[in-house]
């Protein structure tokens, strides 16, 4: 009997999250049969159909149908530009797994282009995790410009800079912020915006065609906090005034709207538009991102998300 084309939909979406399980999360063969209820030669054979319909490459190719629904719900619930919503491994501890793969081909996607554009680009680990999915190209057109500061509190080159990453694969010209992503005082940010060349900077980052930019939450385990770019005093502060999430180092509370005083007084990052004008891609996954995601996106912030399924479940349910 000839399957139904509803049938075939879903053996091949089967195939698909088995292919991804596999390739991308890194699942033995028994592994997938368990986390998809299936026998170990059910699950072999899922692999074998994801590799023989072309379903993978190096990354997915293939719209899981239950992907495809969160993220149109999620467009029509923020009126998002853009939005891609990445499987989820149940099992993985990973802050990443995905999210970084579907953002570097989206950035591919992007530098792919013939007509010269230019990209601006936040920090954090995903991003960082993204730059290093980069295959190398050539992409003399483009340029690439950071939204934020690249020296961390003790003067050194902060660890999570994304610009250079991503130059250094693509052969860009770059333009990199020269400056800490929360200054000492607030006289100290205005001596360092005044510069000349951070002036060009900014402005080429205010008109960039897309921007990439991590969500990164507030609380003991923030990236601010542990990389040391604010201290205990600070944080409590932010989140006494209401404080949920962070976007180049500007912090913001449940509605998306920025919070007045405290770090924001200091913070050197290009100024956020609200809401963006340009395309502005946010991309984050995880439990802890997910309040931070959603104030993000309430204030449009962000235009753009690029998530896996388990956070885009937490964000349609609130």
């Amino acid at each position: 009997m000839a399957r139904t084309p509803e049938l075939e939909s879903n053996r091949l979406d089967d195939a698909a999250r088995a292919g991804w399980l596999y390739y991308i999360a890194g699942n033995t063969q028994d592994e997938i049969a368990s986390k998809l209820g299936v026998s170990r030669q059910t699950a072999q054979r899922l692999v074998s159909l994801a590799v023989s319909r072309r379903l993978i490459k190096v990354r997915l190719d293939h719209p899981i149908a239950h992907c495809l629904q969160l993220s149109q719900r999620l467009k029509d619930k923020y009126g998002l530009e853009l939005c891609e919503v990445v499987p989820a491994d149940p099992a993985s501890q990973s802050a990443v797994l995905g999210v970084a793969e579907a953002t570097a081909a989206e950035l591919e996607r992007r530098l792919e282009s013939q007509h010269p554009i230019v990209i601006a680009l936040g920090s954090g680990r995903t991003l960082r995790a993204a730059a290093d999915q980069l295959p190398p190209m050539d992409c003399p057109q483009h340029k690439i410009v950071s939204l934020v500061g690249n020296i961390a509190p003790d003067g050194s080159a902060s660890f999570y800079d994304v610009i250079t990453r991503v130059a250094d694969a693509v052969r860009a010209p770059h333009y990199p912020m020269p400056l800490p992503v929360i200054a000492s005082t607030l006289a100290e940010k205005k001596l360092l915006l005044a510069q000349k060349p951070v002036k060009h900077v900014v402005d080429l980052a205010r008109h960039a065609d897309v921007t990439f930019v991590g969500v990164g939450h507030l609380g003991e385990s923030a990236p601010l906090l542990q990389d040391g770019f604010v201290t205990r005093d600070d944080m409590r502060a932010l989140i006494k005034a209401g404080a949920v999430g962070e976007v180049i180092g500007w912090a913001f509370d449940r509605s998306g709207a920025l919070i007045d005083g405290l770090t924001n007084e200091r913070v050197a990052s290009v100024t956020l538009d609200q809401p963006a004008k340009r395309l502005v891609i946010g991309a984050a996954m995880g439990p802890t991102k997910t309040e931070a995601l959603a104030g993000a996106l309430a204030g449009r912030l962000i235009n753009g998300l690029i998530t896996n399924e388990t956070t885009a479940e937490r964000l349609l349910k609130r």
